[in-house]
């Protein structure tokens, strides 16, 4: 896929994902409407009608491609396929708090090249596309430019369904509190990216991730000047279940925390 190609059809996700995301801002929600797929682990049908939007969608814009959705709809490529989010930020949602999110990636063989989150409640659409930069509403952003871990403030998110770390966990978020400026949990890992992309946040850490989560934040980190990896001595961050994102002046600061406190 060309340049050219890689730009036609990232626009063509920022359409769909305003669309979708005018859905998500229309609907709400009752006790009744939410069901428990696993403990802590909320889905309605607005996600599932959006991921539908999403899946009939992309599918006409991009015919031969397969799909890594959270709630399972269409079946996965062995080239490309859509790693999709169509509400980041269930429980914000149901709960009526405007923090949650859109987030489509298209990946090839592990390879991320497009990426796009869209937060309605503030209409903020953050793209990138791999090799041209990042974006927010079609102006270039970057990373934040601080260089020291005590300057930066720091997103996390707090586990929610695997308490095998939590003791761990909390030692680095003790530690975090410490040696940074201060600790942020909005509730959505792709709005936690792609403030690091834009420079809101200097860094990103959370562990217990699916692809979808992350998936597009990833290249849009990537494309702002970021840099994304798993904690020390993990693998993918894509397909891991851990994730360091940050403006990269700091990162090894950042992972030199996780090796000390997440034990």
């Amino acid at each position: 896929m060309d340049p050219l190609q890689l730009t036609q059809l990232l626009n063509k996700v920022i359409d769909l994902s305003k669309e979708v995301g005018a859905y998500l801002i229309s609907q709400r929600v009752s006790a009744a409407d939410v069901e428990l797929k696993e403990f802590n682990n909320l889905v309605s049908y607005v996600d599932k009608e959006a991921e539908r939007r999403f899946v009939d969608g992309l599918s006409a814009i991009f015919p031969e491609s397969g799909f890594i959705a959270e709630e399972g709809t269409g079946q996965r490529s062995d080239n490309y396929n859509w790693i999709i989010d169509p509400l980041d930020g269930t429980t914000n949602f149901i709960h009526g708090i405007p923090v949650f999110c859109t987030s489509v990636a298209l990946e090839r063989n592990g390879e991320i090249l497009l990426g796009v989150i869209f937060d309605p409640n503030h209409n903020e659409c953050f793209a990138a596309a791999k090799n041209q930069g990042a974006r927010l509403n079609g102006k270039a952003i970057e990373v934040s430019k601080s260089e020291n871990l005590s300057h930066a403030l720091i997103a996390t998110g707090f586990p929610y369904y695997d308490f095998g770390k939590q003791d761990a966990y909390l030692n680095l978020l003790k530690a975090m509190m410490k040696e940074t400026r201060g600790v942020r949990r909005l509730g959505s890992a792709a709005i936690d990216l792609a403030y690091v992309a834009c420079g809101r946040c200097e860094a990103f850490y959370e562990y217990a991730l699916h692809p979808w989560d992350i998936a597009a934040g990833i290249i849009i980190v990537q494309e702002a000047g970021g840099t994304v990896t798993g904690f020390p001595g993990s693998d993918d961050p894509l397909f891991g279940t851990d994730i360091i994102a940050s403006n990269t002046r700091i990162h090894s600061a950042l992972e030199t925390q996780v090796i000390l406190n997440f034990n």
